[in-house]
């Protein structure tokens, strides 16, 4: 059985869900980002209970199937922005279609209809904000950014990052961790 969480967006997010179905003695099989597999079927009054601790930890069990593949499109695009970039092999568009197994333009219609964004705006974002931590961490130069996360130039994405911050990204770096989003927020 698999129960999709929304809102899970880090490892941290896993270790909190884990101990949360561990206190709760439920077994579970695996523990990822927004999903858990468990080894059996839970009882319904156990479920609202983890539903309830779930809650108070800023999580959000998903019961539709649609609200199921948003949160998978957003995993996904999480992990396509966040891993290592020498496994993108294909554009995000196809990338999103093979793992979920549906039409990118059904996936963009849904996604819209139901976030109020388009995923292509979400991923910048999601983008944008690595951009931010990869500044602040001044490991290394714009054009190794630009290069990593797979923009044209690093003038592209300096333009980009203006659009969506309002900063240039040489301006972001002397503001620091204090314009930074967490990924739930993205």
């Amino acid at each position: 059985m698999e129960l999709f969480i929304k809102n899970m967006v880090c490892n941290r997010c896993i270790l909190v869900v884990s101990q949360i179905f561990s206190q709760a003695k439920i077994s579970t099989i695996k523990v990822q980002l927004g999903r858990v597999t468990l080894s059996a079927p839970i009882p319904k009054d156990q479920l609202a209970k983890i539903e309830k601790e779930l809650n108070d930890a800023g999580f959000e069990l998903i019961t539709d199937a649609k609200s199921r593949l948003i949160e998978q499109i957003n995993k996904l695009a999480i992990s396509y922005v966040y891993d290592d970039p020498r496994k993108r092999k294909e554009n995000f568009s196809s990338y999103l279609s093979s793992h979920l197994h549906h039409d990118y333009n059904y996936l963009s219609s849904l996604y819209s209809s139901v976030e109020g964004t388009t995923i292509e705006k979400h991923l910048i974002n999601l983008k944008i904000e690595r951009v931010k931590e990869l500044l602040v961490y001044d490991e290394k130069t714009l054009s190794e950014i630009a290069y990593e996360l797979d923009y044209s130039s690093a003038a592209h994405l300096s333009g980009q990052f203006k659009r969506v911050t309002g900063f240039t990204p040489s301006y972001f770096k002397k503001l620091g961790e204090k314009k930074r989003k967490s990924l739930d927020r993205v």
